[in-house]
């Protein structure tokens, strides 16, 4: 960007700057630190120039927003034209209750509805098994049945509001349901619009949500592509996730790098399946963390989408220009909150919120500042909605289009991004001998990922220890008092109330249409079918999740017996 005379002239300069400005202050005064470094350990300069930037091209690198590569936003106006959907994580109880949860965040402003299901619903277990005794409703929604998810939604127009589904191995049916649903109330497919994080190479190599083993749970995934390419336009049915690999410890290039090939492998695992990659590669988003060092998150996220155009279009041959498109949602880093000075955690989801603006995220959701101590209180969550409303109303953070491009800073660090990044990226493809999506496969059986995560988590917790890196409050700064907050509990009778829901259903439901419902789904499954239509079907029939889940773990057996786990 730069002519080679002007930059031998600003190094010059620099020279002249270091020793006649710089080193006289540091001879007296020296710097707060021996090492400046990002929370990813990324070494941060005390100076950059355009010398740092000389190798990038500006249309070729940066360009402008809503053109390839995509770095300055995928949207020409970005939030100018609107803002991100503001999307609030909510669940806990029984429907009823997160129910009244949607109406509270919706009347103060919230612009999407966010769903946390119970561990229960998480690992594809009814409220009545034994091993969801004492869980049901704890961490989030009980869903059993279609009946649960008709009180959830109900007053909500789904035909107008679009919905997150947090969940994974059991993400098939839940979606079925949310389908099911809005056939009974007459609102068309096509309507319907959300995202279902259904990322189960992630749960894998980082957040150990499984039921089947890796293969046949990408074969679910891929049905769910391929339902949603054809039924749903308007639904995303994966959300690529590196929220959870960054919470197990991985830096924020792992978590860009894994993320990244485990998207790739889903387009690898739906071409192969028949489908042509701009048939519904439009319809997959990405979902990532924003954590602390907010220059290092803004260019993870700069890098991520130039990454993403490049990649689609050199080795997937996507033709349309919403196939190069990384659209993403971001939450701020659950794993930086602390139970300590728990008031501290406000500045850091404000912080890390505008890093993700600053990024040009697609929609967000703001932690609780209660959340290291239990589910979010009222109170806590309109706080972390007033965040967002303040960022994008008050700060000035939002009019611009990607206001750091050009910073010489952020501009050398997401090139530094992208280059560690795609380091990785070949280097699955590689274990995959040419493919992202065999790599990942190999990774996951190796233990390749977990290694990786782990040794820089070990590191991060070392450098937290030395005091190297702050975390105020906790190794520095700290108090002996405690902090008084009032704490959102779920009541044990949560437990009861939806155990009577589940018995009232199943005395009600027809006992031959939910075996003729299971006699078709085993049979689709070892025809090696797409199982989404007939899901449809049986969750209509009250067929439960549980019932459901058992259908496939009798068929390809339980990952937790593979790996020893039982």
């Amino acid at each position: 960007m730069y002519d080679e005379d002007d930059l031998a002239e600003i190094r010059e300069s620099r020279d002249e700057w270091e020793s006649e400005t710089r080193d006289p202050l540091l001879d007296r005064h020296g710097e707060r630190k021996d090492r400046f470094a990002t929370v990813s350990n990324l070494e941060i300069d005390d100076l950059y120039t355009p010398n740092d930037v000389a190798d990038i091209d500006y249309e070729e690198d940066i360009g402008f927003p809503g053109e390839f590569p995509y770095t300055r936003g995928v949207y020409p106006t970005m939030y100018r034209g609107r803002t991100w959907t503001m999307r609030q994580f909510a669940g806990f109880g029984t429907a009823e209750e997160t129910n009244e949860r949607f109406h509270f965040l919706v009347d103060n402003g919230q612009t999407g509805l966010s769903t946390a299901f119970d561990m229960p619903s998480l690992m594809g277990k009814d409220s009545d098994d034994p091993l969801s005794d004492g869980e049901v409703g704890k961490e989030g929604v009980a869903v059993d049945t279609l009946r649960d998810m008709e009180i959830l939604f109900d007053g909500i127009d789904i035909g107008e509001v679009t919905t997150s589904f947090t969940i994974n191995p059991s993400a098939p049916v839940v979606y079925a349901m949310y389908v099911a649903l809005a056939d009974q109330r007459g609102v068309s497919r096509e309507q319907i619009g959300g995202t279902f994080q259904n990322d189960m190479l992630k749960e894998f190599i980082a957040q150990k949500e499984w039921v089947i083993p890796p293969e046949p749970s990408l074969k679910l995934v891929t049905d769910t592509v391929e339902f949603a390419a054809a039924e749903t336009p308007r639904i995303r049915p994966i959300s690529v996730s590196g929220y959870h690999i960054r919470e197990a410890g991985s830096t924020a290039v792992q978590e860009l790098a894994f993320t990244l090939a485990d998207g790739f492998a889903y387009v690898e695992d739906a071409v192969e399946r028949g489908l042509d990659v701009d048939e519904f590669a439009p319809q997959l988003s990405f979902f990532f963390n924003s954590h602390n060092s907010i220059f290092e998150e803004v260019a993870k996220f700069r890098a991520a989408r130039r990454i993403y155009a490049r990649v689609m279009d050199e080795w997937y041959d996507a033709e349309d220009e919403r196939s190069k498109q990384l659209k993403f949602h971001t939450q701020t880093a659950g794993q930086s909150l602390t139970a300590q000075q728990p008031l501290n955690n406000i500045v850091r989801v404000t912080i890390q919120a505008l890093a993700g603006v600053m990024g040009g995220t697609q929609s967000l959701h703001t932690n609780s500042f209660d959340e290291a101590l239990a589910l979010p209180s009222e109170e806590a969550v309109r706080v972390a909605l007033r965040t967002q409303q303040i960022i994008a109303e008050e700060s000035g953070a939002a009019d611009s289009t990607d206001p750091l491009a050009g910073s010489f800073m952020v501009e050398s660090l997401t090139d530094e991004v992208e280059a560690e990044t795609m380091a990785y990226l070949e280097e699955i493809k590689e274990m995959g001998d040419g493919s992202v999506r065999d790599g990942v496969l190999a990774g996951i059986e190796e233990g390749y990922f977990h290694r990786e995560i782990q040794d820089a988590s070990y590191e991060y917790q070392e450098r937290v220890e030395d005091g190297e890196e702050v975390v105020v409050g906790v190794n520095k700064y700290s108090t002996d008092e405690d902090s008084e907050l009032e704490l959102l509990h779920v009541s044990d009778e949560v437990q009861e109330r939806q155990l009577a829901r589940l018995d009232e259903v199943k005395s009600e439901r027809d006992e031959e249409a939910v075996e003729a419902a299971l006699d078709e789904l085993r049979e689709t499954i070892e025809n090696e079918e797409n199982v989404m239509p007939v899901l449809v079907d049986a969750v209509k029939a009250y067929v439960t999740m549980g019932e459901i889940m058992d259908v496939f773990e009798a068929k390809y057996g339980a990952y937790r017996e593979k790996i020893g786990l039982a």
